[in-house]
């Protein structure tokens, strides 16, 4: 009889649970001490990983959801109310989610007693205190979980319309400067303003940080997106000047459109928005971008491929080749150096054009391992192939991230004296060198490596990049001529003459030059005709594999 009654006080409290679960955010549960039964709300199955919303064996029952790092400090708290040694629970900890991820929850309750035979209970709430909030206090506006929801109702229904993503620019320097309270100011103006600037059916909200969403379902353009975003800026522009310019600051905007966001999940459509206001602030910021599909794919092209040279880097450079193309000497056509060619696979059936993932690798820094990976190796076949042939050379690109990142000179001569090869066997070539051409610390390192015995070669010459000053500042001892600049040679009369007074010209100086980019036989006359020194291009052989390279100019 009094396990009945039991039984049917579990019961009523599950009632109750049920009964105001659909009212609540949070999970109500119910833990009857005396019979070892728990009960949570319904919806908690839709969140974390239970067995069920209904289950016994209560304390091993935990060890099954409960993140491994924190089963012993619930364990432990669990305990102590078992033996009655306190009468609340409160403690932070996580749940392993449905998705397999631990979130955090704070977990409440009190200990009751009822009936007759004095059932225990341990009756409470438990809410995700990681959860994002659903309102603002700063602002006075929703937040992103209001958003989210507004977001989802509208995809239901199909409602045209754009999300217009706002974020203050350099925001970090004004909190730096003025203090957080002041930041905080500069949000309120900024989320004032949208309000003004909201036409019927749009609604603002406030998301992290210091960005802020405007939710056009009111099948509006992407002029008026446009338009309400050039408003905003100019209600800032009236505010700082109110404030007698304490702080001047811009905003940028990114615009999606409903038919962008129609076909992605929520989680998607935020990125898109981030990529869009990222784009803004990319592109010089104060200004607003509109989304566009194939920059976007271009974005997710690039960030795919950095994954790749950084999970390959991770893996002892997996993925990378050394390739190699010939430099002949133009007296002879015989063998004088190669040029070291980076490629990477970024599968077995897609090569990664150098065009695509060199920029990614100098922007992220991974040029760094990865040069230091390619001198290795490219020293290693120039030892292999002067077992052949003695005077043979190797080239090697430079970048300029590694001059200006890491200690290149102390490791190109590492490398020299670890592989064993002459300095005078090692040719590098400094690339993509725009303006750091002519600063003091390439200046020092080019000087070095001359004092120490590597050749210098000033490579692009003709593109923009390299110049005369380059030449009388550097002093290399060769001169590359860009391919752009020989095809333009080969076919005007004008640039033509210009090649032959260059190369007379680095001649006159005691350097040595080669020409890039010759393909046919045709060329290769045309061109020899103005005297260069060395001659690289397809006419001699592409650029290729290391074992290929070999068999083809070294061995005998």
């Amino acid at each position: 009889m009094e396990k009945q009654r039991s039984a049917s006080t579990f019961e009523m409290l599950c009632d109750i649970i049920d009964k105001f679960a659909p009212c609540m955010n949070d999970y109500l549960y119910a833990y009857d001490i005396t019979n070892d039964a728990y009960y949570i709300s319904k919806k908690a199955l839709d969140r974390f990983a239970l067995p069920s919303n209904l289950f016994h064996d209560v304390v091993e029952a935990h060890n099954v959801f409960v993140y491994a790092d924190d089963i012993k400090i619930l364990s432990e708290d669990l305990k102590k109310m078992l033996r009655g040694e306190k009468e609340s629970h409160n403690i932070k900890y996580r749940w392993i989610g449905k998705n397999g991820q631990p979130i955090w929850i704070n977990c409440k309750g009190c200990i009751y007693v009822l009936g007759e035979k004095k059932e225990t209970f341990l009756l409470g709430c438990i809410n995700e205190i990681g959860a994002r909030q659903a309102a603002d206090n700063v602002s006075n506006l929703l937040g992103e979980e209001a958003f989210k929801e507004q977001v989802q109702q509208l995809q239901e229904v199909d409602k045209k319309g754009y999300v217009l993503r706002i974020g203050i620019d350099d925001i970090k320097d004004i909190n730096e400067r003025f203090g957080i309270e002041y930041g905080d100011y500069i949000l309120r103006v900024l989320a004032d303003r949208m309000k003004e600037a909201a036409h019927p059916g749009q609604t603002v909200y406030r998301m992290l940080g210091d960005e802020f969403i405007l939710l056009d379902a009111a099948g509006r353009t992407a002029e008026d997106a446009v338009a309400i975003y050039n408003g905003i800026c100019r209600a800032i522009e009236a505010a700082i000047e109110k404030d007698h310019y304490k702080a001047v600051y811009t905003v940028s905007g990114g615009i999606v459109m409903s038919e962008d966001i129609k076909a992605r999940d929520y989680g998607e459509m935020m990125k898109i928005s981030q990529f869009a206001l990222s784009q803004a602030k990319g592109n010089g910021k104060n200004q607003v971008y509109l989304f566009a599909e194939e920059d976007y794919r271009k974005f997710v092209r690039r960030r795919d491929i950095l994954r790749a040279v950084r999970q390959s880097v991770a893996e002892d450079f997996k993925g990378f080749e050394l390739y190699f193309q010939p430099i002949m000497r133009s007296k002879g056509g015989n063998l004088f150096a190669a040029e070291t060619l980076l490629r990477f696979h970024m599968s077995e059936q897609e090569m990664v054009s150098p065009v695509e993932f060199i920029p990614v690798l100098e922007e992220s820094g991974l040029i760094i391992p990865v040069g230091k990976w390619i001198l290795k190796n490219a020293l290693l076949m120039c030892k292999k192939c002067q077992s052949v042939k003695p005077d043979f050379k190797i080239s090697i690109n430079i970048s300029y991230i590694q001059i200006l990142k890491s200690q290149i000179l102390e490791e190109i001569i590492h490398s020299i004296e670890e592989t064993e090869v002459e300095p005078s066997s090692v040719i590098t070539e400094l690339t993509e060198s725009g303006g750091v051409g002519n600063t003091v610390m390439i200046q020092e390192l080019w000087d070095k490596l001359k004092e120490y015995g590597v050749y210098i070669a000033l490579d692009d010459f003709g593109t923009g990049y390299s110049n005369l000053q380059n030449i009388g500042n550097m002093t290399p001892h060769i001169v590359k001529l860009d391919r752009s600049f020989t095809i333009k040679a080969l076919q005007h009369d004008y640039e033509n003459r210009l090649m032959l007074c260059i190369i007379q010209m680095v001649h006159s100086i005691g350097l040595k030059i080669c020409v890039e980019g010759v393909e046919t036989k045709e060329e290769l006359d045309q061109i020899l005709t103005l005297g260069p020194d060395f001659i690289q291009g397809f006419y001699y052989g592409k650029p290729c594999p290391q074992e290929e390279f070999f068999d083809r100019f070294i061995k005998d």
